[in-house]
Formats: structure tokens, sequence, C-alpha cells
């Protein structure tokens, strides 16, 4: 999901929880660069100064410099809410519940980061253009927990299909609360932002 932060999960492991760590450092010190120098002006090689790692390090843990702001420990969560959910809830109430629950506890712990996350997203173009793989990739995982849960099969169009819309909706929702000022609760927005259904769902 692109709203990102760096909970650990009660059954992570040492090794895990410290990958965790250094992702978090490195994100922090991205965070104050940008706001200091700007986005476009910081480099791979600044951020990796600043959290004291290696260039090489960040490249183990972000691909690139938009995965900075856009990657985040959250789809795992979010696959393990999904798998907890009743065999017999409707997907899209599954999928609300998923999704709110972990941004709530993001967007308590890390409102002022969030901000700034959503509104570089907002202003630079590259990071625009890298939303979508992310938005896909985290598609695709949550298409596999609902196959899992449900027994369908993962390549399942309308999984596909609803998963992809219900994500496309509430990155929306997402978008139009920074647009607005983050003036409204953004997971109370999120969970009752309009969603699609479908009769089978």
């Amino acid at each position: 999901m692109a709203c990102a932060s760096t909970r650990a999960t009660p059954k992570t492991g040492l090794r895990e929880r410290k990958k965790i760590k250094t992702r978090q450092a490195i994100r922090h010190a991205a965070y104050r660069l940008f706001e200091q120098r700007g986005y476009d002006a910081t480099t791979v090689e600044q951020i990796a100064a600043a959290a004291e790692v290696s260039a090489s390090t960040f490249f183990r843990y972000f691909p690139t410099k938009e995965d900075v702001v856009l990657t985040d420990e959250y789809d795992p969560v979010i696959e393990a809410e999904l798998l907890s959910r009743p065999v017999d809830e409707p997907i899209v109430e599954s999928m609300r519940h998923a999704i709110v629950r972990p941004l709530r506890e993001m967007y308590e712990a890390d409102r002022p980061e969030l901000i700034q996350r959503l509104r570089l997203v907002q202003e630079i173009p590259a990071l625009r253009a890298r939303m979508g793989e992310s938005t896909s990739a985290s598609c695709s995982h949550l298409v596999g927990a609902l196959a899992q849960r449900t027994g369908r099969e993962p390549r399942d169009l309308e999984l596909r299909v609803l998963v992809g819309a219900l994500l496309g909706g509430w990155q929306e929702a997402i978008m139009y609360w920074v647009e607005d000022d983050a003036t409204e609760d953004l997971p109370d927005l999120v969970e009752k932002t309009p969603s699609a259904s479908s009769p089978s769902a």
C-alpha cells in the first residue's frame, strides 16, 4: 500500500526487526533531506550518508529513490488482517477492515510524516508514475491472500478487478484528503468512501 509505517508484527523475528529499523532510519533521513533540500535535489548518496549506511545498503532496501516514499511494511500486515477475517464475510468488508485498521495505527503514530509523503506524491511526477507500479504489486499480494482465504484461483479475474477497484478508490480518497489540507480524519474518510462491489463479492 502506498501509505507507510514500520510496525513489526508480534511474530516478527529479530533479524526482520533489524531490517525494519534500518529501513526506518533510511526513510527518516530521506524525509529530513527532502524537507531541507527538496526531493529532486536530494541524492541517494546524501540519504545513505545521513542514515549512516552505504549506498549499496540503501539499494538493498529501496530499489529507487522513489521507493523510499512509496514502499512500506504494511502489505504483510494487511494480508494477515485479510486472512483473519471470517470466510463468509463479503470481500469488500474484509478489504475495508484490513485497510482501515493499519491505516488508523499509521495515522495516529506518523501523521506528519504521512502528510509529507503524500504531498510529495502529489507534487513529484516521478513518484506518481512509480506509484502505479507499487499499487499493482500491493494488488497482487492482496489478491493472493483473498484467493487463499476463499479457495479461488490467484488468477481469478473477479478478484483482481475488485481489489484493483477498491485500492484505486481508496487511493483517490487519500489524495483528496491531502488536497483538502488533511482536515478530516483520514481513516474515517477511507472507511466511508463508496467502494466497488459485485453480487458475489
